[in-house]
């Protein structure tokens, strides 16, 4: 019986991992449940799973979701704030932490449950994007097992060596294929998306997901974000690693082997799929995800990304090759400016230019604890924030 906590329960990525749990009851106990604000949804949750505990962001939502579990009889303790995060993530009762908050706010009690030694099952990418180094030695000091649920770094995970722990050739490993649907605006000009709204950007045509990772998606952000965090999981350098345009999303990507042959991870575009192969690692288990009819797809298209387009994706790539607290940056200008977009501050296509100008404005320096990555991330933040206001006059 695997005991879990599960961060950001809430989310597309929360919801789907309890489902794959409930199918299988004699496997999975549930510790704790954490959301930032969806009080009524996570108290739905506690009343089905019955967790030890349950976290929530602020004293209210605490307040308000203790009367509700209280009125239903629901036991489950209610935390609140980001130390409680870490708590549920760290105690010794938990065997395995799903790590689903969106954004930098998945930083640090993520890294608490490395730290202590958990089965971490990564779905929180900004982990490794804002401190990939720090993040790595503290999995290889703790002896925890790090498993990528993002569904392109779970296909490149599948199609590796078993043994697989560097880009060494000893491997056979030459370069890895990470797939992107193109999204809602694969094919446009820059002209037809200057004008795209926020519902239009979060309309993605094969995944569902929340509006920020939606938004990533449109621009192709997201998949600069993968990029980053697959050189940190595969031990792998940029310069070897191409984004592929999948628009079916049912190659969800591929490992090139220097003998010619490629091996890829196909599925319908479903996250249960991931969840349930990192959950059970190394076995497999019913994940409720219907099989794949390869005589209804027919046909596989793959193309190259338009960086015209989508510059995201290419100041990204920059990024992962300069290193250093590049990546930080870049996430955190991302994270004002898709909000900024969600409000309706800044264009679509003004994301990157707050991204890119957010980078050229900072130092460039090699984070050596947390405290300095958590300084970069507020200063990027910040510049930003300001650059945004002076757009808007």
């Amino acid at each position: 019986m695997q005991t879990i906590t599960l961060l950001g329960a809430t989310g597309s990525i929360g919801v789907s991992t309890l489902d794959v749990i409930a199918r299988h009851p004699d496997r999975y106990s549930v510790f704790a449940l954490t959301a930032h604000s969806q009080v009524e949804k996570l108290a739905a949750q506690c009343q089905q799973f019955n967790p030890h505990y349950a976290v929530v962001g602020d004293q209210q939502s605490a307040s308000q979701l203790k009367t509700i579990l209280g009125d239903s009889g629901c036991a489950t303790e209610v935390l609140w704030g980001r130390d409680s995060l870490s708590q549920v993530a760290s105690d010794s009762a938990v065997d395995t932490v799903m790590a689903a908050i969106v954004g930098a706010a998945g930083l640090v009690p993520t890294l608490a449950a490395v730290q202590a030694g958990k089965k971490i099952l990564l779905a929180n990418k900004e982990s490794l994007v804002m401190a990939g180094g720090l993040f790595m030695q503290a999995v290889a000091d703790s002896g925890s097992v790090l498993l990528p649920i993002d569904s392109e770094h779970n296909a490149i995970f599948q199609c590796l060596p078993e043994d697989y722990k560097t880009s060494t050739n000893s491997s056979g490993v030459k370069k890895l294929l990470l797939s992107a649907s193109g999204g809602p605006f694969r094919g446009w000009s820059a002209e037809q998306m200057a004008a795209v709204t926020p519902d239009q950007a979060c309309a993605h045509p094969n995944w569902s997901m929340g509006r920020k990772i939606s938004v990533d998606s449109a621009t192709l952000m997201n998949k600069g974000l993968e990029l980053i965090e697959a050189c940190w999981l595969f031990a792998m350098p940029a310069s070897n690693i191409e984004v592929v345009v999948h628009p079916q999303s049912i190659i969800h990507s591929l490992v090139q082997y220097v003998d010619g042959s490629v091996l890829a991870q196909l599925g319908n575009p479903d996250m249960r799929t991931p969840i349930a192969h990192a959950l059970a690692w190394p076995e497999r288990i019913d994940a409720g995800v219907a099989d794949l009819d390869l005589f209804e797809i027919a046909q596989f298209n793959f193309e190259k990304p338009d960086l015209d387009c989508f510059p995201c994706l290419g100041i990204a790539a920059e990024a992962a090759k300069v290193g250093r607290n590049a990546p930080t940056i870049l996430n955190a200008a991302n994270e004002i400016a898709v909000q900024a977009f969600l409000d309706q501050r800044i264009s679509f296509m003004q994301i990157a230019n707050v991204v890119e100008q957010t980078l050229n404005g900072q130092q460039l320096t090699e984070p050596e604890s947390l405290a300095a990555v958590q300084e970069c991330d507020e200063q990027a933040r910040l510049y930003s924030s300001a650059y945004i206001k002076r757009l808007e006059k």
